[in-house]
């Protein structure tokens, strides 16, 4: 009886190893329900349709993460178009405000030097190893996918913030330095830049620097010595400030008990992103042009490399995603932003 059953056992095995091989080709071309059970024992049946479902869930989990995550950029910089490989922006240097029609008009040129932001690529890639597609294990791209889109969602926050790191060392449309003491206006030296500590130990401490800030700002005139109007509405501070920040604008009363005259004059936005400690910037969002420009070329999208004829893909048993985009930054109006070293 022993003998008969071995003899069984032994067809079984036989037939299971000329049909399975069959049904593997069958499930490939036209899977069935059955099909999907036996994929449970075989793994993932890795051809075109299989990759395709894979990407199109990895993009889905990239947009998702794209849409949800929170930026911080329209707050304080203005996003222009950009449909070639640069753009020139010396028409900030000059531009006229209205004036009484009498006689001729009077037609201002453009500065002699220029202003140009260079489109820069931007690129955040992934491997998908075809084993793990195979085996069933891609459980941990699915975060992978995620962390790409809001990567991919804060690279205006990167470009921008940069942008106010490095204000006190990187020119703008007139040569100077961003925030700099001498930017030439009509004969005269006028600085957008205090090195002066964000306080509110006392209502004169407070009135130093904040107030300072508000008020040279609120002084900047055009070239021919007609005030701009500017109106300091957001207070960009790093985390170390977002105390003080928050005390100055909500605070009905400053550390020495005296009244605070700025309470409601601004909103705290806070970004990590700033190196500095001490640094904090008085900014006027509320003109047509922001302090900085986030320039966008091509907007981040979802990219794929999943041809079996790659090479990567054909030597390395390897495919790709990933994020791409072309973008850069740069300064709108010096006049719309005043910043601080803190250095004292």
């Amino acid at each position: 009886m022993r003998v008969i059953t071995l003899i069984a056992w032994a067809c079984l095995f036989l037939l299971a190893l000329v049909l399975i091989p069959t049904h593997a080709v069958a499930m490939e071309l036209n899977p069935t329900p059955d099909d999907m059970l036996m994929l449970g024992f075989l793994g993932l049946l890795v051809n075109k349709d299989t990759i395709s479902n894979v990407f199109i869930s990895l993009k889905t989990s990239f947009n998702n993460a794209f849409t949800a995550a929170p930026t911080i950029w329209p707050k304080i910089a203005m996003r222009i178009v950009s449909t070639a490989a640069q753009n020139d922006y010396s028409w900030l240097s000059r531009f006229p405000k209205m004036r009484k029609w009498i006689g001729e008009k009077q037609v201002k040129a453009l500065e002699a030097f220029k202003y140009t932001i260079v489109n820069d690529d931007w690129e955040a890639t992934v491997e998908v190893d075809r084993n793990d597609i195979e085996d069933d294990q891609l459980g941990m791209y699915g975060p992978q996918a995620q962390m790409a889109g809001d990567s991919a969602a804060q690279l205006p926050d990167e470009i921008v913030m940069d942008l106010v790191n490095n204000g006190f060392a990187n020119l703008c449309f007139d040569g100077q330095f961003f925030f700099d003491t001498d930017h030439p206006v009509a004969g005269a030296s006028v600085s957008n830049k205090l090195t002066v500590a964000l306080s509110v130990a006392t209502q004169a401490a407070a009135i130093a620097s904040y107030g300072a800030a508000r008020t040279a700002m609120r002084k900047f005139k055009d070239d021919e010595g007609r005030p701009l109007n500017i109106t300091p509405n957001v207070l960009l501070v790093p985390p170390a400030l977002e105390h003080i920040a928050l005390a100055i604008v909500n605070n009905d009363r400053l550390d020495d008990g005296k009244a605070n005259p700025y309470k409601g004059t601004a909103e705290v936005v806070v970004d990590a992103r700033l190196t500095s400690d001490t640094a904090w910037f008085l900014l006027d969002t509320t003109k047509p042009v922001k302090p900085f420009i986030y320039q966008e070329r091509k907007a981040p999208v979802f990219v794929e490399q999943t041809s079996h004829e790659n090479d990567d893909v054909f030597s390395r048993k390897k495919f790709k995603f990933g994020a791409e985009a072309r973008a850069a930054g740069g300064y709108g109006f010096w006049q719309t932003a005043l910043g601080s070293t803190g250095a004292g």
